[in-house]
């Protein structure tokens, strides 16, 4: 796929999930990968908040849209993550919850943060 192609998903993902997401996996069976995708726009982390299964491997998508920020990383401490975010370019990062509650993400400044609730 193209980068074009790649960040117009991303925008229909984007919009589609709203202010909130639900991460499913593919078929409902634990252990399945869930996918999480988000963007960095001049409003932050979007979605801000998005919920995951635990147990559950998670692979969080992200792609910044805007070079007017300082989230050009992902930091979630509780799982020992700082990953770059290349402009207009979609980072995997993957992981998996061991328990429910909340995992908070940030900007490596601590400035722009988000939560992953884990169900």
């Amino acid at each position: 796929m193209t980068k074009t192609i790649l960040a117009c998903i991303s925008i229909f993902v984007a919009v589609v999930a709203g202010a909130s997401a639900l991460a499913k996996p593919a078929d409902g069976k634990k252990g399945q990968e869930q996918v999480v995708t988000m963007q960095v726009t001049s409003e932050g982390f979007v979605p801000a908040q998005v919920k995951v299964k635990a147990g559950q491997p998670v692979k969080l998508i992200v792609t910044r849209k805007t070079d007017v920020t300082c989230a050009k990383e992902i930091v979630i401490k509780d799982f020992g993550i700082n990953e770059p975010l290349p402009l207009n370019q979609p980072v995997e990062i993957r992981f998996t919850p061991t328990k429910p509650g909340q995992v908070r993400y940030a900007c490596a400044m601590d400035m722009i943060a988000g939560v992953i609730i884990v169900e």
